[in-house]
């Protein structure tokens, strides 16, 4: 595995090199380049080996790391290595591996590199699998978000998908329930929302409604095109499958 250090304090840079290394030694870091100009050049640059996984720095000498993504359309998993909590949403809208503030902790970045790792390895599993069946060998596994970030007053929240008992639309906006009770506001639609998560943990029941699969208390049948669902935690008003998908639903649970 090929990494890229893009950091324009030299004592951090050289922290980070060493923390690497010592979690795994088999890693080859490409460069560690201070600015923004000089790591785009890099990345455009046909002769340069291209790197497996950026460890970017937000601040650099001449602009916002930020930049280079927007410029490049990056698509190049990131660990993000920053003295600055207030682009954490930001950048888990980006192709982000893990947020980690300095001081580095070794023990998060090991868990950032282990999480690279497995997704990876998914990703080429999936690739050699299509390879087997005739299928295009550069279609690889969706990457499904496994959590969330939300933000209330001064306060950012992150929580597992696994956390997540369903989303739901109130008064025009898309709100989230965990599964112990706790409630934030979403940015995105459930449209989006559908595409993110993993159809094999999630389900849209209706106009309304995205549920987790672990969130299902009970089903009713009222007739044979209606059925009612009981959620935990529990909703004030009573919940239906639209019937349009209640074949699709019945599917799902069964899969």
């Amino acid at each position: 595995m090929n990494v890229l250090i893009v950091e324009d304090e030299e004592l951090s840079a050289e922290r980070l090199q060493n923390l690497i290394l010592s979690i795994d030694p088999t890693i080859g870091v490409l460069a560690v380049i201070p600015s923004v100009f000089e790591t785009i050049s890099y990345l455009q640059d046909p002769a340069k080996i291209q790197p497996d996984l950026i460890f970017l720095d937000i601040h650099l000498e001449d602009d916002n790391g930020f930049r280079i993504i927007e410029s490049l359309d990056l698509m190049i998993p990131i660990i993000f290595t920053t003295a600055f909590d207030a682009y954490m949403q930001k950048a888990f809208k980006a192709h982000s591996i893990d947020y980690l503030l300095k001081p580095i902790n070794p023990l998060e970045l090991q868990n950032s590199l282990m999480k690279f790792k497995r997704l990876s390895e998914s990703s080429k599993g999936s690739t050699d699998s299509n390879a087997e069946n005739g299928l295009p060998a550069t279609t690889l596994i969706t990457k499904y978000k496994d959590r969330f970030l939300a933000t209330a007053g001064s306060r950012i929240f992150t929580f597992k998908t696994l956390d997540i008992a369903y989303f739901i639309i109130e008064e025009r906006a898309t709100f989230l329930r965990l599964f112990d009770g706790r409630h934030f506001a979403m940015e995105y639609s459930l449209e989006k929302l559908s595409q993110m998560l993993d159809p094999a943990d999630f389900f849209r029941i209706n106009r309304t409604m995205l549920i987790s699969f672990n969130a299902i208390r009970d089903i009713h049948v009222i007739s044979a095109g209606k059925l009612k669902i009981d959620l935990n935690p529990t909703l004030t008003q009573e919940t239906y499958i639209s019937s349009e998908r209640i074949t699709e639903f019945k599917n799902w649970l069964g899969r």
